[in-house]
């Protein structure tokens, strides 16, 4: 079964963040730090819906693809390639991880998920938890903790500084496990419809897995 917290960033999965408290943030940014992410929260704000490839790796160096779609705000689908069964969606009252073959659905709700902020209507990396902002001449990478149920989980997310497009993801649980993941072949702006992010409401219930 696919592990939701080492799934999700969801979506930073891509679609960044809604603001966390100001008093929130523990590391001092410099003038040119807090102008990049400025730019950086701007630019991801207005990217409102978005399609893609992605790749996930564990700890042990596993690997599994897949295709998501974005809509924001609180919209996002993560479909896993073959043999993998499995989707995970949202539909902004929670997470669902769905089973095609057994035809199940668990829920996690969205309160309860690491960067659950992150499919929010606007991005603020300001005013986010972070920790530490690290700048080279091609990628910006922003550290950010957040509480969860399973303890406090370090994100690292990472920016494409031209494009300022999120291009990289990872968690670390509390336990140490790290899950990368990675995006690419990205499209933005395409007609996501609603009726996408639907969940079959003939799915059996189970109980959420770790």
């Amino acid at each position: 079964m696919i592990r939701l917290a080492a799934a999700i960033l969801t979506a930073g999965i891509c679609a960044l963040a809604l603001a966390m408290p100001v008093n929130a943030q523990s590391r001092v940014l410099t003038p040119d730090e807090e102008f990049l992410l400025q730019e950086i929260s701007a630019h991801n704000t207005e990217i409102r819906t978005m399609a893609g490839r992605f790749v996930q790796i564990d700890s042990q160096g596993g690997q599994i693809e897949g295709t998501f779609w974005l809509k924001r705000p609180d919209m996002v689908r993560f479909r896993y390639a073959p043999p993998s069964r499995e989707e995970i969606i949202s539909q902004g009252r929670g997470f669902y991880v769905i089973d095609r073959q057994e035809r199940t659905q668990y829920a996690y709700p969205q309160d309860n998920v690491p960067l659950r902020q992150f499919l929010g209507d606007e991005v603020s990396l300001i005013n986010s938890n972070l920790s530490d902002v690290i700048l080279s001449e091609t990628h910006v990478s922003v550290m950010i903790v957040d509480e969860s149920p399973i303890g406090t989980v370090q994100v690292s997310l990472i920016f494409n500084r031209e494009t300022l497009d999120l291009v990289q993801w990872s968690l670390i649980e509390p336990s140490g496990v790290e899950t990368t993941f990675s995006i690419s072949e990205t499209e933005k702006g395409i007609d996501i419809p609603d009726q996408y992010f639907r969940i079959d409401p003939t799915y059996r219930s189970v109980n959420a897995q770790n």
